[in-house]
C-alpha cells in the first residue's frame, strides 16, 4: 500500500504550517515524516506546495481567528491549483462547532483529521487519491499511543521528545484536555530507547514533553513518577542536557525538587506557571494550589538549587477578577521575581467552565492590566539579567542569530538567549561566553 503511495506522490511538495505549543511542534515533525515516507519533499514557499497542513491551536481565540485568516489565503491558491490538498489538524478540529464551521466556511478544504489520528495520515491520503473525494476523520476518544519513530528533525542540537499524552487537570479556562483526551503516559523504556538514538544521532539536548510532565506514570502499573524517568534520562551516555515542558505546580513535590537538583544533566530552569496571584482566583481557575503553597515550592527551590532561573504563565482579567484579586498578582510577581513570564489577557473558549461564569472583565480592563503587569515584569526581567554581566556563562551554541547571521546564538542551563561573535563551526558546541551587556529579553557576550 505505502510503495503505491510513493510511486505516485514522489516529487510532490508539501507544507506545513504548525500554530501553539511544543506539543503541535512535536506532532508537525511526526506528520513531516509521514509525507516523507510517502515520497514527499518540502516546498520553499505555498505556491510550490501539492499539499498544505495547517496543524492547529486553539488555547486563545486569536491562534482560531490567525487559521481562519490563512484559509481564506489559501482559497485563492487553490483556484489556481484545483489538486491541491488543504489539510487542517490540531486542537482546533476537536472541537464539534469547528469542526462544523470548516465544512461550511471552508468547503475547499479536503482533509481534516483531529489531535487522536495523527498516524492515519497515510491512510487518509490514500482514500483521497483514489476517490477524489475529501477525506474527513476526526476521533472523539482518544485510543491508545502509537508509537512510532517517523520524524523529520530539522533542529540537529535540540530534540522534543513527549512522554505522555493529554491532560487530566482541566483547569477550568482550558480547553486542553478536552481536545488532548486525558493523560497517556508512554513507558520509561519506550522513551529510554527514543532519547538513546537521538544522542547517537548527536543530539546534546532533550526537551521532555507533556501537558503536565509532573503527573507523569500516574497511568502506568508501577511506582514510577517523573523523578524517577528524570533519573533514568540523567544515565544516558552523551546527552549533555535536560529540560523539560510544562510542569504544575501542584504536584511539584519535593522528591521532584531534590532529584533535579541531584540529576547534573537537568537543566536549573524551572517554568512553573503561576497563572494567577489571588487565592480566590487561583480557587476559580482550579489550580490546586494557594499563593502560599505555590511561594513555600518557590522558596523550596531557592534553598536547593541556588543558580537557578524561574520563568512562568499569567493570565489577567479571568472572570470575576477584582483589583486587589490584580494587585496580589503583581505582588507574587514582584516576591518571586520571574527571570521571564509570558503574560495573557484571559481569552473565554467556549465549552470551559470559565466561559460561563458570570462577571466577565471588559476588554480595556484586561488591556490596562496586562500593560501594568508587563511593565513590572520587564523591569524585573532586565534587572536580573544585568547582574549576569561580567560573569561566564556555559552556552549551547544553536545557530546563527536571527537578527545578524555574522553572530551566533545559545542558551544557558538558564535557559538565557545569549548572541555573541564565533565561528560557524561552533554550532552544537557547548562553551563558556562573558556576559558583557544585558537586555530585556537577551543577554549579549563574547568568547
Amino acid at each position: 500500500m505505502t510503495e503505491h503511495i510513493n510511486q505516485s506522490l514522489s516529487g510532490k511538495k508539501y507544507l506545513i504550517l504548525t500554530y501553539g505549543c511544543q506539543m503541535n511542534e512535536r506532532d508537525s515533525e511526526v506528520l513531516e515524516g509521514y509525507l516523507e515516507n510517502l515520497g514527499y519533499c518540502p516546498a520553499s514557499a505555498e505556491k510550490d506546495a501539492d499539499i498544505i497542513i495547517l496543524n492547529t491551536c486553539c488555547v486563545r481565540e486569536k491562534a482560531e481567528l490567525k487559521v481562519f485568516g490563512k484559509l481564506g489565503e489559501l482559497s485563492k491558491l487553490k483556484k489556481e491549483k484545483p489538486e491541491l490538498i488543504i489539510g487542517i489538524c490540531g486542537c482546533m478540529t476537536q472541537q464539534d462547532e469547528v469542526y462544523e464551521r470548516i465544512r461550511d466556511k471552508a468547503p475547499y478544504v479536503n482533509l481534516v483529521f483531529g489531535t487522536y489520528n495523527v498516524h492515519q495520515l497515510p491512510n487518509l491520503l490514500l482514500k483521497i487519491q483514489n476517490t477524489d473525494e475529501p477525506a474527513y476523520e476526526i476521533w472523539e476518544k482518544e485510543g491508545d499511543i502509537v508509537e512510532n519513530n517517523v520524524s523529520r528533525r530539522i533542529d540537529r542540537i535540540k530534540a522534543y521528545v513527549n512522554i505522555s499524552y493529554g491532560c487530566d487537570n482541566f483547569c477550568t479556562y482550558c480547553i486542553v484536555p478536552h481536545v488532548r483526551g486525558r493523560e497517556r503516559s508512554r513507558t520509561p523504556d519506550k522513551i529510554v530507547e527514543e532519547i538513546s538514538g537521538l544522542v547517537k544521532e548527536g543530539y546534546k539536548e532533550i526537551m521532555l514533553l507533556g501537558q503536565n510532565v509532573n503527573s507523569y506514570g500516574k497511568d502506568l502499573n508501577s511506582n514510577l513518577d517523573f523523578a524517577d524517568l528524570l533519573v533514568e534520562v540523567n544515565k544516558i551516555d552523551g546527552l549533555e542536557r535536560i529540560r523539560y515542558m510544562t510542569s504544575h505546580p501542584r504536584d511539584f513535590t519535593d522528591k521532584l525538587v531534590e532529584t533535579i537538583a541531584r540529576c547534573k544533566k537537568v537543566c536549573e530552569h524551572y517554568h512553573l506557571p503561576v497563572q494567577a496571584g489571588s487565592n480566590k482566583i487561583l480557587k476559580a481557575m482550579n489550580r490546586g494550589y494557594t499563593r502560599e503553597e505555590y511561594l513555600d515550592l518557590v522558596e523550596k527551590i531557592q534553598s536547593i538549587s541556588p543558580n537557578y532561573s524561574i520563568t512562568s504563565d499569567i493570565i489577567v482579567g479571568f472572570p470575576g477578577e477584582g483589583e486587589e484579586d490584580f494587585k496580589d498578582t503583581l505582588d507574587i510577581v514582584e516576591r518571586v521575581r520571574f527571570d521571564a513570564a509570558y503574560t495573557f489577557a484571559y481569552s473565554p473558549r467556549r465549552g470551559t467552565p470559565a466561559a460561563a461564569m458570570e462577571c466577565q472583565i471588559k476588554d480595556e480592563e484586561k488591556k490596562e492590566r496586562l500593560h501594568r503587569l508587563m511593565e513590572v515584569q520587564n523591569k524585573i526581567s532586565l534587572e536580573k539579567n544585568m547582574k549576569l554581566v561580567g560573569t561566564n556563562m556555559e552556552v549551547l551554541v544553536e545557530s546563527p542569530s536571527k537578527t545578524d547571521s555574522s553572530r551566533l546564538t545559545g542558551r544557558t542551563r538558564t535557559n538565557k538567549i545569549v548572541n555573541f561573535s564565533g565561528e560557524q563551526s561552533l554550532i552544537g558546541t557547548i562553551i563558556n561566553v562573558k556576559i558583557t551587556k544585558a537586555q530585556t529579553w537577551n543577554l549579549i557576550g563574547e568568547l
